[in-house]
């Protein structure tokens, strides 16, 4: 089992079909596992994954429409069925706490884990930027402007990405932007911190050996040499998600440079305008957003069930100049996070 993997549980976009599941994403990051977007179905696709609730650390919601959101009620009560050890933290729009709490508490169950609730929250000026026509957006923006804590994790201030909204996970930076949708929507991204990586030529150059190479690391130098005289910088890796959007700044900022970007493809570059109208993205635009941004795998997935053919969507991308990895999302794929750079 890869310690850090992305386990595919549903892609499809509003409505579901007898190949692809309501949405849901489970990105296994060495300790942690991150749900994202648990739609209908989204129970019995972890049980066919090999995924179960102990495995869960967070719940990322990006907008609360059904096919993103309507499985977290049964997540959740999973969740309290098999009385997870471990804390477990949500995320989700700040603006969308009713509709988080209807979900949570829609019907009878015995609460026996406590789920920390730490939603998203932008200062106004980050909203501005977005650009989004939705009529929610400007009521969702009143109530504490700013990064806000309300559950586990320290938040911290800006953020990778341009974020500005961050909080430190087990070995990652967890950032979230606005998005452009009918709904408040939010996109995220984790990016690990950089390391370091010893170089052997330079080590046996300064006569640096065992114990010595340790204590170096440590202090930072030993007998006149640097760490950075025998050592080049490991670069971390980082991970993207970005669900219903038209294009925005927001999409452009979480997938810069990223190792891995999954993304929503809804569309076809030939219903562009209704791509626009409804806040979505088309294959081409997805595959001409991770060229620009230097995406090493893309991740197209959420398709309307109007095109019975997938693979346009794999090739309407490659049209869009990306030529990286590049994997048009099946139900239950298990989808290795590329190797540091």
């Amino acid at each position: 089992m890869s310690p850090r993997e992305l386990v595919v549980l549903g892609t499809a976009s509003q409505v579901p079909t007898r190949h692809r599941n309501h949405n849901g994403y489970f990105l296994r990051w060495d300790r942690e596992g991150l749900l994202f977007d648990p739609g209908e179905g989204t129970q019995r696709q972890m049980l066919m994954a090999g995924v179960s609730a102990h495995d869960l650390t967070r719940l990322c919601v990006t907008h609360f429409h059904g096919d993103h959101s309507l499985g977290l009620a049964g997540v959740i009560q999973r969740i309290n069925l098999d009385r997870v050890p471990h804390p477990v933290t949500a995320h989700y729009p700040a603006s969308g706490q009713h509709f988080y709490d209807r979900l949570r508490q829609s019907t009878a169950y015995r609460s026996s884990v406590r789920i920390a609730e730490h939603p998203v929250r932008f200062p106004p000026a980050a909203r501005e930027t977005v650009g989004s026509a939705a009529p929610e957006t400007a009521a969702a923006t009143a109530p504490g402007g700013g990064a806000h804590a309300a559950g586990s994790g320290a938040v911290v201030a800006g953020g990778p990405a341009g974020a500005a909204w961050s909080v430190a996970g087990d070995g990652f930076v967890l950032s979230a932007a606005p998005l452009s949708h009918p709904v408040d929507a939010v996109g995220y991204r984790l990016d690990e911190p950089d390391g370091v990586r010893m170089v052997p030529e330079r080590l046996a150059a300064a006569g640096l050996k065992g114990p010595d190479i340790g204590r170096l690391q440590r202090e930072g130098s030993l007998r006149g040499v640097a760490l950075e005289d025998v050592s080049e910088r490991r670069p971390g890796q980082s991970f993207a998600f970005v669900m219903d959007t038209r294009l925005c700044e927001g999409v452009h900022a979480l997938a810069e440079a990223c190792d891995m970007l999954v993304i929503e493809s809804t569309f076809l570059d030939a219903d562009v305008s209704l791509a626009e109208e409804h806040g979505h993205l088309t294959a081409g635009q997805a595959g001409r957003v991770a060229a620009t941004a230097g995406v090493r795998h893309l991740v197209l997935t959420h398709f309307s069930q109007r095109y019975p053919d997938a693979a346009q969507f794999g090739r309407e991308a490659r049209a869009a100049g990306f030529s990286g990895e590049l994997t048009v999302a099946r139900d239950l794929d298990r989808i290795p996070l590329p190797a540091r750079r």
